[in-house]
């Protein structure tokens, strides 16, 4: 007996405590799915980091980014999505799990970055930036997270841009630090230091 196609509005938990649950998001939107290997590729390489993280997942869209890191351990997540229907849809998700420790936001994720904040949100130890490739918002991203002093003096942000385009040039003190490609997907993780933050060990493998 042949086995069931999984429907393209599907994803999967890959790991954690809710290893296996599905994810859905509304048909007849621009979600781009970051796919199911490079989620473990990333996830992977931040497995020492990610346990009592507080993460952000900006540009949602399924939220299946900030979901795995919440399976994961991480403490907190904040999700940032414009489109009603992600936001309605990644709700009840986080119901359906028991999610605690998030907060859904509809809106604009550079409106609220550049928006003055209290320290109930910041600082993110994590980030995720997947924006809709077409709206060349990478490097805008980055420099409001910097400004506005959302990120902690170590954190990650991950990237993901088209395979065959460059990377935005990064801030001083940023530094690439894991990246990979798949199809027409280009994965980047890059990590933050300050001049006060203290040097740890570079243990993540590819």
């Amino acid at each position: 007996m042949a086995s069931a196609v999984k429907p393209r509005n599907e994803l999967r938990i890959i790991a954690g405590r809710w290893r296996g649950r599905r994810i859905r998001f509304p048909v007849g939107t621009t979600i781009r799915p970051t796919p199911d290997r490079v989620r473990e590729t990333l996830f992977n390489w931040l497995a020492p980091h990610i346990r009592d993280a507080n993460v952000a997942d900006l540009f949602a869209g399924s939220g299946a980014l900030g979901l795995e890191a919440l399976s994961r351990g991480a403490a907190r997540a904040l999700f940032v999505e414009r489109d009603a229907r992600c936001v309605e849809a990644l709700t009840a998700h986080c119901a359906a799990f028991g999610a605690t420790g998030h907060e859904i936001v509809r809106g604009d994720a550079l409106t609220i970055l550049r928006t003055p904040h209290t320290t109930n949100r910041a600082p993110f130890d994590i980030v995720f930036i997947d924006p809709p490739f077409d709206a060349d918002l990478w490097r805008a991203t980055i420099d409001a997270l910097e400004s506005g002093n959302w990120l902690a003096p170590q954190a990650f942000v991950y990237l993901e841009t088209p395979a065959a385009q460059s990377l935005p040039t990064l801030p001083v003190a940023w530094r690439t630090w894991r990246e990979g490609k798949a199809g027409e997907v280009g994965y980047h993780l890059l990590r933050r230091s300050s001049p006060t933050a203290v040097a740890e060990p570079d243990t993540a493998e590819a």
